[in-house]
């Protein structure tokens, strides 16, 4: 395992390759960044009162606590739940002022991430290309600054990033066999589970540190048994190395096997015997993988795969002790540049952003949607498949196809150089991470928009009144048509009600399959509309025709509203109601439209693309839920996204293969042939 460090970087990063080039302004805004983000993570835990931060630690004579024991009869569940020596450490922390030990204990805190990352950056496996020597440490101290598991950690009581620090320092930083057993040890007093790295330093001949780890546990255990024995008895025994100390075992929050379990229903000696049996499995599994990264010379790899099966298995693993996790994005995924992003988009997807974000809100998704930072630690540990440094696409990836570069549309505007045109078929996981949270945050942003009636029905007169002026005011004709002739009405809310999302996703879907050049290239352009619709919606409050007092127009989808109550009945509590400048009901239609058209082989599919927004326009008209100059700023925004695509893209064409054009493969070196071999 020395010979494995020496390789892994952690003396420097020996094997860094590449020119420097301008990554140094980059490199500088990324650490403005992080501490911005560092910063603004301050300022949210120190906005809490001094009195009721101080509360916060559970500890025995704090406000709210019980004195005497740490875990005393009468707590609730939010008790103190850390290890007994982690509160012999913290007790005399209660005496100082609340004030000061709220903003040292942060401070710290946001230190200790910042080190986390700093070690972790040095600790990459050799050859580092120069930008990722450069930009690692920034990029990975920004993203824990906005991870769950550091937002939580920073709260008091919480010492989850010490633990981690301890056990980077001992493998890369620490020369001695004995002081990096120190502290190894001191990491598995404070969080238990960390004792897996005793095994794993056995297995990788660092048997010296190994032992001196497990005699240092032993020691801080039994000098808790010693000055805490009720404390200590209740966290061993009672409640099973903390099992329902500090949360219900069962909450959202205790992220490990056992509390998934539990969450799904299961109890008493049958589930602990499940439990016990999948953390003998994840433990085996996880551990071969982690002595085998350790063997191949990446051993932050392999570090973070044990941190990440020590919380899954451990009776109580908490959400702010996953940040193993996000130091698992140092392996490599995929044979394909095109695929390597996958696993770390993946990783900080699911563990910056909530879990509804990333999944929808659907009874059957709960076990998947309660559990994604247990999932990610469960992928890293024991499933992702990380290729190891011998492979030939270690360092050589397949690289991506790119069509011919078109030239500048207009000689002010150039084309985007980084934005080129991508044959392949794009890695579809990705495209399904991307397009979930792409929706999400665009609801959210949505819901958020001004939502003030006055101001809303204010932008409604005047569109009303422009559409007087051209003479295209028909949508009180057209709704009181329509309401006159059941049979339309009811196709008219069908349509409105049922194709707004299929048709774009199965068009999306099908060019994925067909034609990925092309994908790209539709893709961009409704997303590009989207964000301009975003902009609408903010800047251009519109209260639809149905929500106008005094006009006489009727809902025939939501029924009858009742305009003198504010909230317009339950459809207000699901989305804004007043996002309706421009229609991107009318918009997306437009776009499939125009797409069909243009890319459909047979006449038939092109009339049925055509044929599409003249329905929808129709409908969102039919049944009063937009102004028709609401599908002209429709029309508008996507117009403005194909333009977009076409200034820093070129032209569609440019998509297309040429004739011939194979994918490239990387060169293989001969001595990964040679290792590979032997």
């Amino acid at each position: 395992m020395a010979n494995a460090a020496e390789h892994s970087g952690a003396n420097g990063h020996a094997g860094v390759i590449g020119g420097s080039g301008g990554l140094g302004a980059a490199r500088l805004l990324l650490w403005a960044l992080a501490g911005v983000l560092a910063v603004r993570q301050a300022a949210v835990v120190l906005r809490v009162p001094p009195g009721e931060w101080l509360s916060g630690l559970r500890l025995p004579g704090t406000p709210g606590t019980l004195p005497g024991a740490l875990y005393g009869a009468g707590h609730e569940a939010g008790q103190f739940d850390g290890t007994p020596f982690g509160g012999l450490v913290l007790k005399p922390l209660v005496g100082l002022a609340a004030p000061s030990l709220e903003v040292a204990w942060t401070c710290v805190t946001l230190l200790c991430v910042a080190a986390v990352g700093l070690v972790a950056a040095r600790a990459l496996p050799d050859p580092v290309p120069r930008r990722t020597a450069l930009l690692a440490a920034p990029v990975l101290v920004a993203l824990m600054m906005v991870s769950l598991p550091v937002r939580e950690a920073a709260a008091p009581g919480q010492s989850a990033v010490l633990p981690v620090l301890l056990v980077l320092l001992a493998v890369f930083r620490v020369a001695g066999e004995r002081p990096a057993g120190f502290l190894v040890g001191l990491a598995a007093a404070l969080q238990p589970g960390l004792l897996l790295f005793v095994p794993l330093l056995w297995l990788t001949g660092r048997r010296p540190t190994a032992r001196t780890a497990a005699l240092t546990f032993a020691g801080a255990t039994v000098l808790s048994w010693a000055a805490l024995p009720r404390d200590s008895w209740t966290y061993w025994v009672q409640h099973l190395a903390g099992t329902g100390l500090g949360g219900a075992p069962d909450s959202l929050a205790n992220q490990s096997v056992h509390g998934a379990l539990l969450r799904f229903g299961l109890s008493g000696p049958a589930e602990i015997a499940l439990a016990l049996a999948l953390a003998a499995g994840i433990g085996w599994i996880g551990l071969r993988r982690a002595v085998r990264y350790a063997r191949d010379g990446q051993l932050l790899l392999a570090v973070a795969v044990t941190g990440c099966v020590a919380v899954a298995v451990s009776p109580a693993g908490w959400r702010h002790q996953l940040l193993w996790v996000l130091l698992a994005v140092a392996g490599k995924v995929g044979k394909r540049a095109a695929d390597r992003p996958v696993w770390p988009v993946a990783v900080v997807l699911a563990m910056t952003l909530p879990s509804a974000v990333l999944l929808p809100n659907l009874a059957a998704l709960a076990p998947v949607r309660d559990n994604v930072p247990l999932l990610a630690a469960l992928a890293a540990a024991c499933a992702v498949p990380f290729l190891a440094r011998s492979s030939p696409y270690w360092r050589e990836p397949v690289p991506t196809a790119y069509g011919r570069p078109a030239p500048a549309r207009w000689a002010r505007v150039p084309l985007l150089p980084f934005w080129r045109r991508v044959l392949s078929r794009p890695n579809l996981l990705l495209e399904l991470l991307l397009i979930r949270v792409g929706y999400s945050l665009y609801s959210h942003i949505r819901a958020a928009a001004p939502t003030s009636r006055s101001l809303a029905e204010g932008h409604a007169d005047q569109i009303h009144g422009i559409e007087r002026v051209l003479g295209i005011d028909i949508e009180y004709a057209v709704n009181h048509a329509v309401v006159a002739r059941p049979w339309l009405e009811a196709f008219f809310n069908f349509y409105y009600t049922s194709f707004h999302f299929v048709v774009p996703l199965t068009i999306l879907a099908v060019l994925y399959w067909r034609r990925p050049g092309d994908y790209r290239w539709a893709r961009a352009s409704l997303g590009l509309a989207t964000v301009l619709a975003l902009i609408g919606f903010w800047l251009y409050p519109l209260a639809p025709p149905r929500l106008m007092p005094g006009l006489g127009f009727v809902d025939t989808v939501h029924g009858v509203q009742d305009l003198a109550n504010p909230q317009y009945g339950a459809m207000t509590a699901i989305s804004n109601q007043y996002a309706a400048m421009p229609s991107l009901h009318f918009g997306w239609s437009l776009w499939c439209g125009i797409v069909v058209v243009v890319l459909a082989p047979k006449g038939w599919q092109k009339l049925l693309g055509a044929l599409h927004p003249l329905i929808t326009v129709c409908a969102i008209v039919a049944t009063a839920n937009h102004w028709v100059l609401d599908a002209v700023g429709g029309a508008a925004v996507v117009a403005a996204g194909f333009a977009l695509v076409y200034v820093l893209s070129g032209p569609r064409g440019a998509a297309t293969a040429p004739a011939g054009v194979a994918v490239p493969r990387p060169r293989v070196p001969e001595a990964a042939v040679a290792r590979s071999r032997g």
